[in-house]
């Protein structure tokens, strides 16, 4: 039996899925404080897997995909306190992801996007695109050939309508959420409308733009990251909601470095 750790380390949360024989078992969700130290996320490791009922001590390996910098060594000494298993980053140099990446400079792509691109090959084949929607709103594009050919990178569907609230002092605090009607009534209202459908209708514009170029036409768009769900049922270009991409190419990354 195979036991894999996988950590994706985003700028909001951190998401751990444990892996059991190919399969995900179990994943829960941290807050990416700043000032978390390693004893404080090992706490919190542990607690996760009494949770679950697993033996932290089984682990094979963890893989980790980060785009945190300042909290991957605390994460990796917790990692070593709570598991006592080999522990690797996509972004360290001897591990080997299998996917040429076409940016002028390869190490400027997160690894999470790595790994969501990976899980999407793998899956789906090539060309495919990847629409992650966190934070940060990113695409993703693989070529027919099977490379990380570039992307888009737009402000998180949240982070704008926080913007908006901090720019504009008579605005109240809301988060994006699908609306019954197109006009608002009222400030929230409006707000939730506007916000929501420039979500919908920009990202729907990309995706015809990029399907719009010869080598993307027949490309399906696989739809990931913690607000993806709020969309989905507004965004018949959507090919499909895959919530666990990223931890899914983690796990193939982990078996191709520590398993095989």
């Amino acid at each position: 039996m195979s036991n894999i750790l996988c950590i994706d380390v985003g700028n909001t949360q951190i998401v751990f899925g444990l892996y059991q024989d190919n399969q995900l078992t179990c994943h829960w969700r941290l807050s990416s404080s700043s000032h978390a130290t390693s004893d404080e996320l090992s706490w919190q490791l542990n607690g996760m897997f009494t949770q679950f009922n697993h033996d932290p001590k089984a682990m094979d390996g963890i893989m980790i995909a980060s785009v945190v910098p300042h909290l991957d060594g605390v994460l990796r000494e917790a990692c070593v306190q709570t598991c006592a298993c080999p522990t690797a980053f996509i972004c360290d140099p001897d591990v080997k992801t299998g996917m040429a990446v076409d940016y002028k400079n390869p190490r400027e792509v997160g690894a999470d996007r790595i790994a969501n691109a990976i899980a999407a090959r793998e899956s789906y084949g090539s060309p495919v695109i990847v629409l992650d929607c966190g934070t940060a709103t990113t695409f993703d594009l693989i070529n027919k050939q099977g490379h990380y050919a570039g992307g888009l990178i737009i402000p998180g569907m949240d982070i704008a309508l926080t913007a908006l609230c901090q720019r504009a002092a008579k605005l109240p605090e809301v988060s994006v959420t699908a609306t019954e009607t197109l006009i608002g009534r009222d400030t929230i209202s409006s707000m939730q409308a506007g916000s929501y459908w420039a979500a919908v209708d920009g990202l729907s514009g990309i995706i015809k733009r990029l399907h719009a170029l010869d080598a993307y036409r027949d490309a399906p768009i696989i739809a990931t990251g913690g607000l993806a769900e709020r969309i989905y049922d507004d965004m018949p270009d959507i090919t499909t909601l895959e919530p666990h991409l990223t931890l899914n190419g983690l796990h193939i990354l982990a078996q191709r470095h520590f398993i095989s």
